[in-house]
């Protein structure tokens, strides 16, 4: 039975935020005070394109924005573990399930030579229109109280794990990878066989630390190791392979 590896991205694969990021694109490095008001909590994504509709009537091209995110630098050790983790795609499969977008996420992978790490990358939807501006919609509606509008990311993770089921795969323990608020919904669907890796110093560490319980009432099940450098991610995803 395989290894299932789940990473978030921003500020988890990535040492940024991709979606702040682009902001560097502008003439101004900066976004004007009118529209960064706009966002809603909880709504983030429609910001977004509220964001990238700005961008692209500044006269910024999608090749001006994809230069920019391929200079997005990764968190510490992430290359070397994708590395490793690309020869071993017969033990391991690996996805990304993000809130940030698939055009950002693509472009970034594309510049550092990494994208056949990944079995599958689930994020919202966005591409390049005819005006050459970048287009982001949601990635779905679900019922989920405690997740932002556009995504619940235990909905992903239970359909793609389900999904694999049904098609003859089973893994032996999924180890999510993550630094959010958003990312502590798919660890109440984790198992005790399972590993929740929380960046040390980010939100899903402090989440978790304060004691988060599932919706029956009872802990957390699967261990938790918290994480400052992605080698030492790298040294757990060999210890449980041997």
């Amino acid at each position: 039975m395989k290894t299932l590896m789940v990473f978030d991205f921003d500020h988890t694969i990535v040492d940024e935020n991709c979606d702040t990021w682009v902001i560097r694109s502008t003439p101004d490095k900066r976004l004007p005070d009118w529209l960064a008001k706009t966002y809603q909590k909880g709504r983030w994504t429609e910001y977004m394109g509220r964001v990238m509709s700005y961008i692209g009537d500044q006269g910024v091209t999608s090749e001006s924005i994809r230069s920019v995110m391929h200079a997005i630098p990764f968190t510490d050790g992430m290359v070397e573990l994708f590395t490793f983790i690309s020869g071993h795609m017969n033990d391991i499969d690996c996805i990304i399930v993000s809130d940030a977008n698939m055009v950002f996420i693509d472009w970034i992978l594309e510049g550092a030579g990494l994208r056949q790490a990944f079995d599958k990358v689930f994020s919202n939807p966005a591409s390049v229109d005819s005006r050459g501006y970048v287009t982001v919609q949601c990635y779905h509606s679900h019922t989920c109280a405690k997740c932002p509008i556009n995504m619940c990311k235990r909905k992903i993770l239970e359909d793609f794990i389900a999904t694999q089921d049904k098609m003859g795969v089973q893994y032996a323990r999924t180890i999510y990878v993550g630094d959010g608020g958003n990312d502590l919904c798919p660890l109440k669907a984790m198992r005790e066989e399972d590993i929740a890796m929380p960046r040390k110093g980010y939100t899903l560490e402090r989440l978790v630390l304060v004691g988060v319980v599932t919706e029956d009432g009872t802990p957390l099940k699967p261990r938790v190791l918290v994480w400052t450098s992605a080698t030492e991610i790298l040294n757990e995803l060999k210890a449980v392979m041997q």
